[in-house]
């Protein structure tokens, strides 16, 4: 795999929040202005390794790379306000299972619709829950959110805070032959999930949603 250049990338972000944020006062601490780096000191070997001793997982290349050159970081987009260092990555199921529950439930409610509608219209086929991989395998321009195989959140790693209702997640579920998990933009406000194939394609897309919202 192709050696991605974090911390060059990461820079030309951070310069170009802190020069979208200059008229606003308080909103970033002075030291990070005058450094004009949004990140944080990186993660030593040893404390990735602790964290997956943790959680009982390896985590993916891109994602340990990142963290490598940077032990969480702070705003991305006006949606996600910090990513977690490797001390405060957990399972979605532990921090949040009400929004599992909450999505689970919006989910149901969607397949009992259909239900409802298909036996009116005569057609008694009913929709599967999880999502074939002929739909599900679709990223870039062509995916629906709302192809989310929800069962997924059970295992789901959340590696960033809260938001503005939503989260970034990584999928163990999926994983690439590199070794790359799955990583979802998942929002309360969305009916899914905006899914990547690595930690790297969702950083690289939401600097470009970064960008096309601060010309907005």
């Amino acid at each position: 795999m192709n050696t991605f250049e974090w911390e060059s990338f990461l820079r030309h972000w951070s310069r170009a929040f802190i020069e979208s944020k200059h008229h606003e006062a308080d909103v970033l601490p002075s030291e990070v202005i005058e450094s004009g780096w949004l990140g944080y000191p990186g993660a030593s070997e040893e404390q990735i390794r602790y964290a997956e001793n943790r959680l009982g997982i390896s985590l993916p290349p891109s994602y340990r790379e990142f963290l490598k050159v940077t032990n969480g970081w702070r705003q991305t987009t006006p949606f996600i306000y910090q990513l977690w260092s490797t001390q405060e990555i957990d399972w979605l199921s532990v921090r949040h299972p009400d929004w599992i529950n909450s999505f689970l439930e919006q989910q149901q409610r969607l397949e009992q619709r259909h239900f409802y509608m298909s036996v009116n219209g005569l057609d008694r086929s009913v929709k599967k829950f999880s999502i074939p991989d002929e739909i599900y395998f679709i990223y870039g321009e062509e995916q629906d959110c709302m192809n989310l195989r929800s069962e997924y959140l059970q295992t789901a790693l959340e590696i960033s805070g809260k938001g503005d209702s939503a989260i970034y997640l990584l999928n163990p579920q999926v994983v690439t032959e590199e070794g790359e998990w799955e990583a979802w933009f998942f929002g309360d406000w969305l009916p899914g999930a905006d899914r990547y194939r690595s930690f790297r394609d969702l950083m690289q897309a939401e600097y470009q949603n970064f960008l096309e919202l601060r010309e907005a």
